[in-house]
């Protein structure tokens, strides 16, 4: 909340008058638009001065031309000036040079030229992958969490207990009245009242604008200990570590944005329809056709959402009489759908490939329970990158399972597609296997490509079949055309368009499946490769740099820097983390849920405000609460340097640096000077 809201919040820190320690010290950075160009004039004019003696490599840009697109330079400079820029997010710290062209607004794509902040994604070949270690804080921690837990439970259930006797009208739905049950369990929301509710305010921050490199937050609070918010009618620009762009496609301007401001004119909004009953349009067989292309599959189907790709698809694939081995972290879709699916499942220890060998000697050996058959078909199902431990899956260790158990093999890539690999193609570009040793890849379009939906990926007859059992396909909406017309534009932009030919080796035919019309490639081609020039609708006219894939390639090595950087750099800082380095998703734990609130206001009250997600109960054990950072390629290092440096000072208030002891921990100087040599790691 902005320091200047006229509504005081109930729930706010108490502001002291000395000045806080959890303001960020003042910089050169550049506060405002006229004082950028002011400075980038001076550039100029020192810069001419050095000319008439010699020609220097590169001059300072003229005008704010370089960073920002032509289109929205005054929509940025009246924001500008709006903002004055005090939070540092609106101007990037170091003028553009003339050389250094900018196509991007810096509010939604940072800038970012220096080369050395730029890494490939890749496994090393022979070395053995990361395995997930439950890294436990002192038992203080331990013992203090679980006290904190227990006095929430106790006091709630004794203001219930008060409560309905003295104040029954606050608790009416919750009691049966006039012959008719109550709809809420008392039992069942007492979590949701009596503990989320204390910790509303990390939850469900409603935003505006594009959801980019920064995000404007609607600024609320709640005169009733978060039963209500109320709106304050004022905005915050925040640092956007929250949300699932890693490639930073969510823009507002670009060639992307262009391509689907020109599909609403030729298509409209919506294809009014399932995909079986006059849904399909061409550009779902041409999205279709790039995807399979992308992921290295045969063929491939869209759904117009994700969580229902998994819950509507996997009941497609199997039945009674067969078995599911899932992880146990593995997310709620894939768990609802098998449920609906009728197949019986077993659970193997979180990426542990000897647990998973356990298990599968004993359901073949033993077969189906009393009946002892073997069963139908075996179906493993792991997630590509696991989206609350930061974790990537053993997908050689699973391939050799495979090939000594002949199984089927599900992988679920929704928050790996387009973010792991030299190329972005997922897990299997990431350690360098063969895609098609995979049975069905499954992913969505949510987090890497700025758009929404899922699909599945595999063989052409799978495909085929699942088209017409798959609930989706006959009761769920189609795609609608601008959200396919983003897939397609985002997608091109990471595989790159291939220069036209006058050969036929790279054409698209549509020949007729079970249920419609899908284009598939005349000829195989080499995986992964870039995309045909025919296999774009050809009004779709991407900008040199998107459509060479020169800067999605780009964006794929930013976005590989900072995640490496970011998980490093916590550690190194003393902080407790999971997942891969790779990993885009970053958690950080936190543990007690009192440390959640104060987290998640004290990034949000600082000088620069942060917007971070915090994940408890539910969705993560009783007592391992974290804060889930998602890196963007739009992030500058600056902006890591930022996260970082917030960390290191509310660690040290919140004493959530366990994860090391104080003589092996790096000052947070020190981190911020070795960003190479971290990301190397």
């Amino acid at each position: 909340m902005p320091l200047n809201s006229p509504l005081p919040s109930p729930m706010a820190i108490t502001k002291l008058p000395s000045p806080s320690m959890f303001k960020k010290r003042s910089s050169p950075s550049l506060t405002s638009a006229a004082s950028y160009l002011s400075a980038l004039s001076q550039a100029d004019a020192r810069a001419r001065s050095v000319n008439r003696s010699s020609s220097p490599a590169s001059t300072p840009a003229l005008s704010l031309s370089s960073s920002i697109t032509s289109s929205s330079e005054d929509t940025v400079l009246h924001e500008f000036d709006a903002d004055d820029n005090a939070d540092g997010l609106a101007l990037p710290a170091r003028p553009p040079t003339s050389e250094q062209v900018f196509t991007t607004v810096h509010t939604e794509f940072g800038h970012c030229a220096n080369g050395e902040y730029r890494l490939t994604s890749q496994h090393t070949p022979g070395a053995e992958v990361p395995a997930h270690v439950d890294q436990d804080p002192p038992y203080y921690i331990l013992f203090s969490t679980y006290i904190s837990y227990l006095i929430l439970i106790c006091l709630g259930h004794v203001r219930d207990f008060v409560g309905k006797r003295l104040s029954p009208k606050s608790y009416k739905h919750l009691i049966p009245r006039d012959g008719y049950a109550p709809l809420n369990s008392d039992f069942d929301s007492f979590y949701t009242r009596r503990l989320k509710t204390r910790m509303d305010e990390c939850f469900s921050q409603p935003v505006t604008g594009v959801a980019g490199r920064t995000i404007l937050l609607l600024d609320r609070l709640s005169p009733d200990y978060n039963h209500t918010q109320v709106f304050t009618g004022t905005k915050t620009r925040a640092l956007n570590i929250s949300s699932y762009n890693y490639l930073g496609f969510a823009q507002a301007r670009g060639g992307c944005a262009d391509a689907v401001e020109e599909c609403i004119k030729r298509y409209g909004i919506s294809t009014c329809g399932s995909r079986l009953e006059g849904g399909s349009s061409d550009l779902h067989t041409i999205s279709e056709a790039l995807v399979a292309k992308f992921v290295g599959m045969e063929d491939a189907l869209i759904s117009s959402m994700g969580f229902a790709t998994n819950s509507t698809y996997i009941p497609a694939l199997v039945g009674k009489g067969c078995l599911v081995i899932s992880d146990e972290l593995n997310h709620a879709s894939i768990r609802f759908g098998v449920r609906i699916s009728g197949a019986n499942v077993r659970m193997f220890k979180h990426n542990d490939m000897g647990s998973l060998e356990a298990l599968l000697r004993e359901v073949i050996s033993q077969g189906q329970p009393k009946t002892h058959r073997p069963w139908k078909k075996i179906l493993i199902i792991v997630e590509g990158l696991y989206s609350m431990e930061g974790t990537l899956v053993n997908l050689p260790g699973i391939l050799e399972l495979k090939k000594k158990y002949k199984f089927y093999l599900f992988v679920d890539e929704a928050h790996s597609i387009g973010a792991l690999g030299p190329r972005g193609r997922g897990v299997a570009d990431y350690f360098g296997v063969n895609p098609r040793g995979i049975d069905i890849l499954m992913g969505t379009f949510t987090k890497s490509f700025g758009a929404a939906g899922g699909y599945i990926a595999g063989n052409k007859t799978l495909i085929d079949r699942l088209r017409v059992n798959g609930h989706s396909g006959a009761y769920a909406e189609a795609m609608t055309p601008p959200v396919l017309t983003q897939v397609i534009a985002s997608m091109a932009s990471i595989m790159g368009i291939a220069l036209p030919s006058t050969s036929s080796s790279g054409t698209l035919r549509i020949t007729p499946s079970s249920s419609c019309s899908t284009a598939v490639p005349a000829e195989e081609s080499q995986h992964p490769g870039p995309a045909p020039s025919n296999s774009l609708p050809p009004w779709i006219q991407l900008p040199p740099s998107l459509a060479s894939g020169s800067e999605g390639s780009t964006r794929l090595r930013r976005l590989a820097f900072n995640s490496r950087y970011l998980h490093n750099g916590l550690i190194k800082l003393g902080f407790i983390t999971y997942g891969h380095p790779s990993s885009p998703i970053v958690p950080l734990l936190l543990f007690n849920p009192g440390k959640m609130n104060m987290f998640h206001r004290m990034m949000k009250d600082r000088q620069t405000p942060i917007i971070v997600v915090v994940v408890a109960y539910p969705a993560t054990p009783l007592v391992t609460s974290r804060v889930r950072f998602c890196v963007s390629a739009a992030h500058t290092k600056e902006d890591v340097d930022c996260v970082l440096r917030a960390c290191d000072e509310i660690g040290d208030v919140l004493d959530l640096k366990h994860g090391l002891g104080k003589r092996e921990r790096w000052g947070v100087q020190r981190v911020l000077g070795s960003a190479v040599e971290l990301a190397g790691m």
